[in-house]
């Protein structure tokens, strides 16, 4: 009896049944790549991943990781690792220097002899048995780099990433698959490439998240210092301040994180809370948008649209004319140039009354009863406008040019104050993340 044909059968048997074996710990596996993509935040952590597990569910030797740069011309190294040659290059390794592929030559033609490049556009995953036996595609660079390294490049499964838009955002290249049992390069099964087509799925739509949220992170850091800018540009005595106040916080937050003994030893602020603690700092003042320019911008005591301190030399010239007319009616027979004479004095007199009102005005030293007092008798004079007697000052001006120190009144003051107020309003209104939930504290 012959029995070569079922021991053949036989062997068929085992070799089918280790190799489901081996495909379902791929699938296994694939299953817990996409549970840790999904959970990684980290941008260039996430990209080491992508490689490292591609290698480990086709046990390849090498694996390069190139991104779609913004304006889709060409390709970016993001990941390169060889496990043979031990190199590991970009992620958290650093930036890959080498220069980028670029998907259209000079000419403008298609880079279709670059394997990356193609798979970039034409969407096709490329599985090679054997770069330097191959029709169509330019291996130069790789027999150069084999040549330095004493490596032998042998077969590759190049495969595009593709996101939910189902735009190719990235290439993931494989090199020299591995037989477990020898260790010899062999080809990349059709398993390995069906585990690999629904890694680089997965992979995408991962990355692309990733960047979603840090693309959205960024926008609501820029949007917040760009509304914190314009409230500190709107005066030029507030430009700067927000700034200044948030790089101050974050430097004596980072001193803090940096203590190793003292009061604040065992205070350590995570990276959360540290991105926390900026954007309140950058926020602390968004109640200003709601104070009115000219409390902002009051140089001076009289100052609102404009500073009404010449409104007061207006009316002290108005004061002068009528006070030479009044002399003048007294003594009609004299000439001009000796009524003149006469009220020189009370012109005097005037005069240094308004250069005093001048110089409280601006508010830079601080008011003495005395001077106050000055203020309210300087007040009682009056003149004549449109028929009508009033005093030189009105009580608001009165008021306001009695201010102790500084040249806000105390209405103006609690209005500046306010802004604190608004905004916690401002901020406690807003459905922060998680994260950020104390920004408005």
């Amino acid at each position: 009896m012959n029995t070569a044909p079922v021991m053949f059968n036989i062997k068929q048997m085992r070799e089918k049944k280790n190799s489901y074996r081996t495909y379902h710990d791929q699938v296994e596996h694939l299953i817990q790549v996409g549970v840790s993509l999904s959970g990684e935040k980290n941008i260039d952590r996430l990209l080491e991943i992508i490689v490292e597990d591609a290698c480990k569910l086709t046990n390849a030797d090498a694996g390069t990781l190139y991104i779609m740069s913004d304006d889709e011309t060409e390709l970016k190294f993001a990941i390169v690792q060889n496990n043979s040659l031990d190199i590991h290059m970009g992620g958290s390794a650093g930036t890959i220097t080498w220069p980028n592929v670029k998907l259209k030559n000079k000419d403008g033609r298609e880079n279709k002899a670059n394997v990356s490049a193609y798979v970039a556009i034409f969407g096709k995953t490329i599985n090679i048995h054997d770069v330097y036996n191959v029709d169509g595609f330019n291996f130069e660079g790789t027999k150069q780099f084999d040549k330095k390294t004493g490596y032998r490049s042998k077969s590759m499964l190049v495969t595009p990433l593709r996101n939910h838009e189902n735009e190719i955002i990235g290439v993931l290249q494989l090199l020299n698959a591995l037989d477990p049992a020898t260790g010899e390069i062999v080809n990349f099964s059709p398993e390995s490439q069906k585990i690999i087509l629904s890694l680089a799925s997965q992979a995408a739509v991962a990355l692309s998240n990733s960047h979603l949220i840090h693309d959205l992170e960024s926008l609501f850091e820029l949007f917040i210092k760009t509304i914190a800018t314009t409230i500190d540009e709107r005066s030029p005595y507030t430009s700067g301040h927000i700034r200044r106040v948030a790089e101050l916080t974050m430097s004596i937050a980072k001193k803090i994180n940096e203590t190793k003994q003292g009061y604040f030893s065992d205070v350590k602020f995570s990276d959360d809370q540290m991105r926390e603690l900026r954007m309140a700092a950058w926020l602390h003042d968004m109640g200003k948008i709601t104070t009115p320019q000219y409390l902002l911008d009051k140089k001076t005591k009289l100052q609102t649209v404009h500073d009404r301190i010449h409104e007061v030399k207006t009316r002290l010239k108005l004061i002068k004319k009528d006070y030479v007319t009044a002399v003048q009616s007294e003594k009609k027979d004299l000439p001009a140039s000796k009524v003149l004479r006469s009220a020189e004095a009370e012109m005097k007199a005037l005069d240094k009354e308004y250069q005093f009102l001048r110089e409280v005005n601006k508010g830079e030293e601080f008011m003495s009863d005395e001077k106050i007092a000055r203020i309210k008798d300087i007040a009682q004079r009056e003149f004549c406008m449109d028929g009508e007697i009033r005093p030189l000052l009105s009580e608001e001006e009165v008021y306001n040019l009695c201010v102790r120190r500084g040249t806000l009144n105390e209405e103006e003051r609690n209005i500046i104050n306010n802004h604190a107020l608004v905004t916690h309003k401002i901020l406690s209104g807003l459905p922060f993340p998680k994260k950020l939930r104390h920004v408005g504290d």
